[in-house]
């Protein structure tokens, strides 16, 4: 949309603050990839276990029911991204949620989720 575009709009000045408030690509796409990766039920199922207490592949393995090699193949890719972090301890290595900011998205994609799943509304902004 080009400067120009921006008369064609009903609202021009809520299209240009729009534009103006509008995230980095670089930014969005992080965000993008932070919810391509929750959108895997398994993965899902690693984080929330995670997020109550570090754990290792096999057990993540034993708690989601795939293989080690798939918990594995899962974990690879949210480290990626920076949702889950690795610590070594003697022969084993035990994941727990990167940061908080991750623990926090989960809980309020958990909280919609619920208001969805029993019909209830929206909370009013402060």
């Amino acid at each position: 949309m080009t400067d120009d575009d921006v008369t064609n709009a009903i609202d021009p000045a809520a299209v240009a603050a729009a534009r103006a408030g509008a995230l980095p690509a670089d930014q969005l796409l992080l965000i993008v990839e932070t919810f391509q990766a929750l959108a895997d039920p398994t993965r899902a199922r690693m984080l929330y276990a995670l997020m109550q207490r570090p754990l290792c592949v096999r057990d993540l393995a034993l708690l989601v029911g795939i293989s080690e090699s798939g918990v594995s193949h899962q974990l690879r890719l949210l480290r990626e991204r920076r949702l889950v972090q690795p610590r070594r301890e003697g022969n084993v290595i035990y994941y727990a949620v990167d940061n908080q900011h991750i623990a926090a998205l989960f809980r309020e994609a958990d909280y919609h989720a619920d208001h969805v799943r029993r019909g209830l509304p929206d909370h009013p902004y402060p």
